[in-house]
């Protein structure tokens, strides 16, 4: 009867560490889900900045003598932000690197774009511009939460990983430190410029 006792104690003692390994792990598994559904809203909203640039080069083309230099910045950019591609499962600070240099360098070229226009009221008039310039600018201010975002699901999983005992779990099971997204504060951001129907306007 006393063997039977600590049969007992051990496969309890082994079940209960069995069912502690399993939550650890699950718990590992869906917080990397979750960076990588951050990941892909934070491709979403940049790819999204990417779809509204032609027409925005195209509205902006039409304007006489618009500089040209300008518009080839912005197509070069684009073209350069699209060849960067970051595998989701792999989120190291150097692809992150590249492809945050990547959509930073499309982002300035924006704003010289979007500066530039100051000079074409009747560029600034029209309501197709007006448009593009009123969805690129809620498309920054989504870029800018999806980042946030990203950022705290990554936070939440590498905390996990630092943990005990999920950190000998994680060296066991092959999972890595996730890279945060660190723009520099205002990189990516379109000015934001209003227009009134007088003509008149005010960039801040």
């Amino acid at each position: 009867m006393k063997k039977i006792g600590i049969a007992v104690i051990v496969i309890g003692v082994i079940a209960l560490f069995a069912m502690l390994v399993i939550s650890l792990y699950n718990g590992l598994v869906k917080k990397e889900e979750a960076v990588q559904a951050a990941w892909s809203q934070v491709e979403n909203v940049y790819q999204r900045r990417m779809d509204l640039i032609p027409n925005l080069v195209n509205t902006v083309k039409g304007a006489a003598d618009f500089e040209q230099a300008t518009l080839q910045e912005v197509v070069a950019a684009r073209a350069s932000a699209t060849r960067v591609q970051v595998d989701p499962s792999r989120l190291t600070e150097e692809s992150l690197s590249r492809f945050q240099e990547a959509q930073d360098a499309l982002g300035s070229s924006l704003s010289r774009l979007l500066v530039s226009v100051e000079r074409y009221p009747d560029l600034k008039a029209s309501q197709n511009f007006r448009d593009l310039q009123a969805q690129l600018e809620g498309t920054e201010n989504r870029i800018t939460v999806e980042r946030r975002k990203f950022n705290e699901a990554v936070r939440s999983y590498n905390t996990s990983l630092r943990r005990f005992p999920s950190n000998i779990l994680a060296g066991l099971f092959g999972f890595e430190k996730k890279a945060y997204f660190e723009a520099e504060e205002g990189a990516g951001q379109a000015p934001e410029v209003e227009f009134d129907f007088g003509g008149t306007e005010e960039a801040r």
